[in-house]
């Protein structure tokens, strides 16, 4: 070992050793275990200069290094002990050992966690991946690629918080994405058939908040590519979700609707499975309960990516999971999510 490094490891012997017998606090202490033994301390510099070291040479040298420092450690700890002794005589009070400990809080997930695990291990389970997107997207890959161009009336579905609207630089314009359908593009575009994945995220829109609305919420997004994917495919995917999610007897009920990246478009409703249909103030009195939006992926979109829809076809779906926890628990404000009120919070800590 170079005599440099070996006076190295005397110098730091001795240094901290008389650094450590001047510690007569417990803050001192913790000043000099952070110098010396932290993470970013005297020992771990000194350890880190062990690989520049000649190959012949390196193995004597972190042997004295591990040595120096397991020295320091002991000292360390016997000077802790003798120092938390001497406190506990100063203060001449006796402690009985026999007292049981103060009771501690446990974390628990937030209700809306506890809903998008729910939901994500349902579809694992099915057999899909779950995967994440950025929050912050570009226009192209959140409107234009899901075959909403600019200037499209159906931009006014979605209420957007702009980043960066400024489109004269030739860059597209960039969001806080208004939902999380962007990753369709995404995952289209860097991946092959077959695909089955599940996307949970934040999505953003900018409006005003109520009892059923907030300017922020998650949601997920489903989306499903192979060849011979049929309609059929999706109603049994999205009822087999259902009943794992609100139980084997529901029944699910779908109607026709639009969304501009998906055709034909259609909305799932199940039965209500607080009344089982029968009518009550969860469901309206009209027995189902709308759960979802979902259809077959628009073949613009499948075009865009650069896949045949005469070859591969899909189907997509998106839900709120907020909105899911709301049925399941009977929360009627969506507020209540975000409010950070314990007492609201603890009633869904298990």
């Amino acid at each position: 070992m170079s005599n440099e490094f070996d006076n190295k490891i005397k110098d730091l012997n001795n240094e901290s050793v008389h650094s450590l017998d001047q510690c007569e606090t417990q803050e001192s202490l913790e000043n000099w275990r952070v110098d010396f033994l932290g993470r970013r301390g005297r020992i771990a510099l000194l350890l880190r200069e062990i690989p520049k070291l000649d190959s012949k040479e390196r193995g004597d040298a972190g042997f004295k290094a591990n040595q120096l420092k397991n020295m320091l450690q002991k000292l360390f700890d016997q000077k802790v002990q003798d120092l938390n002794s001497l406190i506990s005589s100063e203060n001449n009070q006796e402690f009985d050992v026999t007292l049981p400990s103060r009771y501690i809080d446990r974390g628990t997930y937030h209700p809306t966690t506890q809903v998008v695990r729910e939901i994500s291990e349902a579809f694992y389970n099915m057999g899909f991946q779950i995967i994440d997107g950025p929050e912050v997207e570009q226009d192209v890959y959140n409107f234009q690629k899901l075959n909403i161009p600019a200037h499209h009336p159906a931009r006014d579905m979605w209420n957007s918080l702009w980043v960066d609207k400024l489109s004269d630089s030739g860059e597209t314009p960039l969001l806080l994405r208004t939902h999380t359908s962007p990753m369709q593009i995404r995952i289209l575009e860097n991946h092959k058939p077959p695909i089955r994945v599940l996307v949970p995220g934040k999505a953003y829109r900018y409006e005003a908040t109520d009892a059923t609305h907030e300017w922020q919420f998650f949601q997920i997004e489903g989306l499903v590519i192979d060849e011979n994917i049929t309609f059929a495919n999706l109603k049994g995917t999205l009822e087999e979700f259902a009943q794992r999610i609100f139980g084997e007897k529901r029944k699910a009920r779908f109607r026709c609707d639009f969304f501009p990246f998906v055709e034909p478009g259609a909305e799932m409703s199940i039965d209500c499975f607080k009344c089982d249909g029968n009518g009550c103030r969860v469901c309206g009195e009209s027995g189902w309960i709308e759960i979802l939006g979902a259809g077959m992926v628009h073949p613009e979109v499948l075009k865009g990516v650069g896949y045949d829809p005469n070859k591969y076809s899909g189907f997509a779906f998106g839900m709120g999971a907020e909105r899911i926890a709301m049925l399941k628990h009977g929360i009627d404000d969506i507020r209540n999510f975000y409010s950070n009120d314990l007492r609201f919070l603890k009633q869904f800590s298990y």
